[in-house]
């Protein structure tokens, strides 16, 4: 009796021991699932974390997130994009002209993260960014509100002179991290974003290169709003010094206006940024008696024009890697073709 009394304690000891461990299993295996689940779940509080400042593991989510979108810009693919969109983005009406005009974007060059951004909104209107680029130039990107996390990622091209920024703003919803917002806008000319454009526009005006300045002020406009959620500090500015050096050249260079030094009597009739696959130049429009069928007579001609150019317009033919001349016979109008020869002179 007393032998099968040990035995039953003894099995019930065995018992206890495996129920232990097993509960003790159980409590590691929920204690992980937690720990892992946590990790997963954002940031414990409100905050704004820039580039390295991300998490590794964030970091790998939304990376992931990057690289299903431009496999899918990569082929202007609509119904893979869809199905990382959000619902509300998928409601845009011009949804696929902007996907359109991105993918065409995303075309022309390889492109490099600029700046990203993980967002745990601390309002419910939304919050504001404060960013510096590394070459200078304070901003400022606006984080809607509606959603209390969200993803910002800023992609500009690595080769091409003329850099439109890709801007792509994930957030995070019931059913998941989901595209929310895709847009694309001048973010550089000829390699210079805004704020080094305006610093080039002031450099200019200070050697009394007028037209010199007024392109390099309408560069810099043309690329203060790279994004809709962007905006640069001094963008207000910018705009005065613009304006500024504006009023000076139309109250000193107005058209038509004769070429100093040139052999006969020519007249420029405009002169204005001309844009294309390798940068953005001045260009000049002048008016001519010579045919501009006549090739060869228009060349030898604007050989001349060149030599003499800086007499009428003081540093137009420096600080800049081509200068483009467009020959006429006759103004044109825009309400008929009219005829005429685009010539490149290559300066730096």
């Amino acid at each position: 009796m007393a032998k099968n009394m040990y035995y039953r304690n003894s099995n019930l000891l065995q018992f206890k021991m495996k129920y232990i461990k097993a509960l003790s299993t159980i409590t590691f295996v929920l204690l992980t699932a937690f720990i892992l689940q946590s990790c997963d779940s954002g940031p414990a509080g409100p905050g704004i974390w820039k580039n390295e400042q991300i998490s590794s593991s964030d970091q790998s989510r939304f990376h992931d997130l990057n690289d299903k979108l431009f496999a899918a810009l990569k082929t202007n693919d609509e119904n893979q994009l869809e199905n990382i969109m959000s619902e509300d983005f998928i409601a845009v009406t011009n949804k696929k002209r902007q996907v359109e005009l991105v993918s065409n974007r995303f075309k022309e060059d390889k492109y490099k993260l600029l700046d990203e951004y993980y967002v745990s909104s601390r309002f419910i209107h939304g919050d504001t960014i404060k960013g510096v680029l590394k070459g200078g130039g304070n901003y400022s990107i606006y984080c809607p509100g509606g959603v209390k996390e969200m993803y910002i990622a800023c992609f500009v091209p690595q080769n091409i002179p003329n850099q439109y920024m890709i801007t792509a703003v994930y957030c995070k919803f019931e059913y998941g991290w989901k595209l929310n917002m895709l847009e694309t806008s001048a973010y550089a000319k000829n390699g210079k974003n805004a704020f080094e454009l305006y610093n080039a526009a002031k450099a200019s005006y200070a050697k009394g290169y007028l037209v010199n300045a007024l392109n390099y002020g309408a560069s810099a406009i043309n690329c203060t709003r790279p994004s809709s959620i962007w905006k640069y500090d001094n963008e207000a500015e910018i705009s005065y010094f613009y304006n500024q050096v504006l009023n000076d050249v139309s109250a000193k260079y107005r058209v038509p206006l004769a070429i100093k030094g040139a052999p006969i009597h020519l007249e420029i009739i405009r002169i204005f940024n001309q844009e294309d696959a390798t940068g953005t130049f001045p260009m000049i429009y002048y008016l001519t008696n010579v045919k501009v069928s006549d090739t060869t007579a228009i060349k030898k001609e604007n050989e001349g024009i060149r030599k003499v150019i800086d007499q009428t317009i003081a540093g137009f033919d420096k600080e800049n890697k081509y200068v483009l001349y467009s020959a006429f016979n006759e103004w044109p109008t825009g309400v008929k073709t009219v005829q005429h020869f685009d010539m490149r002179q290559k300066i730096n």
